[in-house]
């Protein structure tokens, strides 16, 4: 038996995905502020401190679980949507930039999923979105995610959201796997992550893919992303900049593409 909130669900859309929530009465999600899309008629929005769990039901708790949520850039506050009609309704929240939304039942995962800082999309109630910090110096300081990830635990289900597509890797027990920092999205509890130095002087400096590999040992499930956001707004910034790129119009248009690796 779970002990959060039962709900149904349907993700819709290819690069721009939302994900439509089926509520029985008096059923609730909760969702990150500036997520919500739409809603059914009879379906009542409150904006609540924290994530609205069970496991934050006093004051004290809720103030605590609202301010931790700080440290992961968050908002203090998340909205919950409760189907106070009859019968069934529906609501929905859409993913903030070009990506995957990931469905995960975390009955199925021991309870607990530990995923990168911006991903959190909505959850059926009772699902606690807390915080998860790396006990390692170095993956704290150079794992892409600084020393504090977010955690997601309970028996209910959740969706998270991240860039580009979205790969799943089950990794057997003592398989290692290296990763950019940035691509990593989620994994389970048992999972062992790390990073690890480039290595190489050629390969540190002109390599182009950072000085770290995330390492993540098994045995366990991980979620990868191919566009981080950072990566996606570091590439828009350069346009973006005075005295950026110069395309067809610049003095080398399609010859300096060539030559910086980006082809014609």
């Amino acid at each position: 038996m779970r002990t959060n909130h039962e709900i149904d669900y349907r993700i819709f859309g290819e690069e721009m995905q939302c994900v439509e929530i089926e509520l029985d009465p008096q059923e609730t999600v909760v969702a990150e502020s500036g997520s919500f899309m739409y809603m059914d008629d009879g379906v009542q929005m409150e904006t609540v401190f924290g994530d609205g769990s069970q496991q934050q039901s006093g004051f004290f708790s809720k103030l605590m679980g609202a301010g931790k949520r700080l440290l992961t850039g968050e908002s203090l506050f998340m909205t919950t949507f409760t189907h106070r009609g009859m019968g069934k309704a529906k609501v929905a929240f859409a993913s903030p930039y070009p990506g995957k939304i990931i469905a995960l039942d975390l009955q199925q995962m021991n309870g607990k999923i530990v995923c990168q800082k911006d991903s959190f999309l909505c959850a059926a109630k009772g699902v606690s979105i807390g915080i998860e910090f790396q006990r390692k110096l170095g993956t704290g300081l150079f794992g892409g995610e600084g020393f504090i990830m977010q955690k997601i635990e309970g028996d209910g289900m959740a969706f998270c959201h991240a860039g580009g597509h979205i790969m799943k890797r089950d990794l057997k027990h003592g398989e290692l796997l290296k990763i950019d920092t940035g691509c990593v999205v989620a994994y389970t509890q048992t999972i062992d992550y790390d990073i690890q130095f480039v290595g190489g002087v050629k390969n540190t400096l002109f390599g182009g893919e950072g000085f770290f590999f995330a390492t993540l040992r098994g045995p366990g499930t991980v979620w990868l992303q191919t566009l981080p956001i950072s990566r996606l707004a570091s590439r828009i910034a350069s346009y973006a900049a005075p005295g950026g790129r110069k395309e067809e119009g610049g003095i080398l248009g399609g010859l300096g593409n060539l030559l910086d690796g980006d082809g014609i």
